[in-house]
């Protein structure tokens, strides 16, 4: 394990247009079919996660700028198609579907969400073209696709952060873990206790919880009863997590809580308010924990006047590491792709320093954050990648 609190690194952006709508975006230096790269993107326009398909498709938009700016890709502008999965899984595979018919888009940019991944990838196999997704459960560069490029840590490396931070940094020992009982929350919930055994902690509630609820109050109450002593949680949406922050407090229980990504985002943080004050979350992005983080929130700022989060930052990440691939590789050929992505090494992203294993994992490491009174300042980056 290494801790490191810089990670330096090169990083612009021009500023673009904030607004969400399905369909073709291109660059002003695009001219129309043929004379561009194309490549695909999956994202919610409509249902519960349309704030992060906005937010995501600003992180895409400026990496298209820039990537453009400096020559584009094989000498061409870069273009993104973009479809809407409604926030589900069938909306997931029916616009991966819409995308896959077309045969000039070379690669594709995914869900971050585990479950609409999973439920794209056997179609993700039979195309034969490289996503780029910001998933995080596990399993999904275990599956022996070798399409599956994740621009995100897994959740195992989660797991391994929280229980550090919680145990050691904290000092905590009874842990109540909730977790949606969605792919993301178990698999999130399982490493987080196998990560905790390990830290010599007992986990004296584990308790699920279905998304789009709107009634905490039993898990509340559970986590009272088990006289927990820290929280640890993996809430799949930020809705959820902003009524479960609200209820708990309002029924009186004031555990420190030590949450995954979702408890950082912009959406969350504005549904919670007060709810989330002296929480800490584990940060795949941190806007003060590299130079590469600074400059993308800087033109992440200037491009939409509000604030950057893990929503945005991967596919600003993924966008720009697969143009530098496909570069790299000199020919839209998928296979040469492919090898291109495996061989990245030591690129600095806003999210950290990309180093690709075998698997398709990018990221090895998590940044430790705290919500004081609103504001996610960061603490320390931990990574695990060995080289």
């Amino acid at each position: 394990m290494k801790t490191t609190r810089r990670v330096f690194l090169t990083g612009a952006a021009c500023a673009v247009a904030s607004g969400l709508t399905p369909g073709v975006i291109r660059s002003s230096r695009a001219q129309g079919a043929g004379a561009t790269i194309r490549i695909g993107m999956v994202l919610p326009v409509t249902g519960p996660g349309a704030d992060a398909g906005r937010f995501a498709l600003n992180g895409a938009k400026i990496a298209l700028e820039a990537v453009n700016k400096a020559g584009g890709v094989l000498g061409k502008p870069l273009e993104i198609v973009t479809e809407d999965d409604q926030t589900t899984n069938p909306g997931a595979v029916l616009a991966f579907s819409k995308l896959a018919s077309q045969p000039d888009l070379v690669g594709f940019l995914g869900s971050v969400r585990s479950t609409q991944n999973h439920a794209m990838a056997p179609d993700i196999l039979k195309t034969g073209k490289p996503m780029c997704f910001g998933g995080t459960d596990p399993v999904l560069t275990q599956l022996g696709n070798p399409w599956l490029f994740r621009f995100r840590p897994n959740d195992s490396f989660s797991a391994r952060v929280i229980a550090e931070h919680g145990v050691n940094g904290l000092g905590k020992k009874k842990w109540a873990i909730i977790h949606s009982t969605d792919a993301f929350g178990t698999s999130g919930a399982k490493a987080l206790t196998e990560s905790l055994g390990k830290a010599g902690a007992t986990v004296v509630l584990d308790q699920g919880y279905a998304n789009q609820g709107q009634d905490f109050t039993p898990v509340v109450l559970a986590i009272r009863q088990a006289g927990a002593d820290v929280i640890g949680s993996y809430f799949t949406f930020e809705n959820d997590l902003g009524i479960f922050a609200r209820q708990l407090r309002q029924l009186g229980v004031t555990a420190p809580w030590v949450g995954s990504p979702s408890i950082t985002n912009v959406t969350a943080l504005k549904l919670a308010g007060p709810s989330l004050y002296g929480t800490y979350g584990v940060a795949d992005y941190a806007e003060e924990s590299s130079d590469a983080a600074r400059a993308y929130g800087k033109a992440y700022r200037a491009a939409t006047k509000i604030a950057p989060d893990n929503q945005s930052s991967w596919t600003f990440d993924a966008v720009t590491v697969l143009a530098l691939a496909i570069n790299k590789a000199g020919k839209t050929d998928p296979q040469a792709i492919r090898e291109a992505l495996l061989a990245v090494r030591g690129h600095a992203g806003a999210e950290g320093t990309y180093n690709f294993d075998k698997n398709g994992d990018g990221l090895h490491g998590y940044n430790v954050v705290r919500n004081d009174k609103g504001t996610i300042t960061f603490d320390r980056r931990i990574d695990f990648y060995q080289g």
